[in-house]
């Protein structure tokens, strides 16, 4: 495994790069991110390395810092269907950080459309809403719809779960 390179540039585009080792050059594909960290041509430069091995080539690719190699591997080495081709466009459409925040509101979002609220807790919510517009308490409102329904049972609807608990918050109860 060739962990990193440790060189000198001797030529740059947006999607590779070449690095002088002693008199060895190597060719690096690199995200665009890695590509607006690349120091001038002709300086000294060391870039992190992952060492892709296929059956007909060896394929190098760099990366300046450590986070984005990590993510690189990660796709790559944990997602089905990502090879590195495209775990580079990735690294190059979205920085580290953005693709952590992408990942963790898909998370979410797919958590939450997993626990649909079920028709009584529908009911529910909208009978609580009311209660608010009607200038109660959340809490207060949340409270006696949830009494109404452990003690009455479901399958009311949402108004009658309105006038049940305006009785019985008028009663003080």
């Amino acid at each position: 495994m060739i962990t990193f390179l440790h060189g000198r540039l001797t030529h740059a585009l947006p999607t590779q790069a070449t690095i002088d080792v002693n008199g060895v050059g190597y060719e690096v594909f690199i995200p665009l991110s890695s590509y607006d960290k690349l120091p001038m041509i002709g300086q000294s430069i060391e870039m992190l390395t992952h060492l892709h091995v296929r059956e007909d080539a060896h394929i190098l690719y760099g990366f300046m810092t450590a986070p984005e190699r990590d993510l690189f591997r990660l796709l790559v080495n944990h997602v089905s269907g990502i090879g590195p081709k495209l775990a580079l466009a990735v690294l190059s459409g979205m920085s580290v950080n953005n693709f952590k925040t992408a990942v963790v509101a898909a998370a979410w979002e797919a958590a939450s459309a997993t626990h649909a609220p079920t028709p009584e807790q529908e009911q529910a919510n909208e009978a609580v809403l009311a209660l608010i517009a009607l200038g109660y308490k959340q809490v207060d409102g949340h409270k006696a719809v949830r009494d109404l329904q452990e003690k009455e049972g479901a399958g009311k609807t949402a108004e009658e779960l309105v006038k049940l608990a305006l009785k019985r918050l008028a009663a003080g109860r």
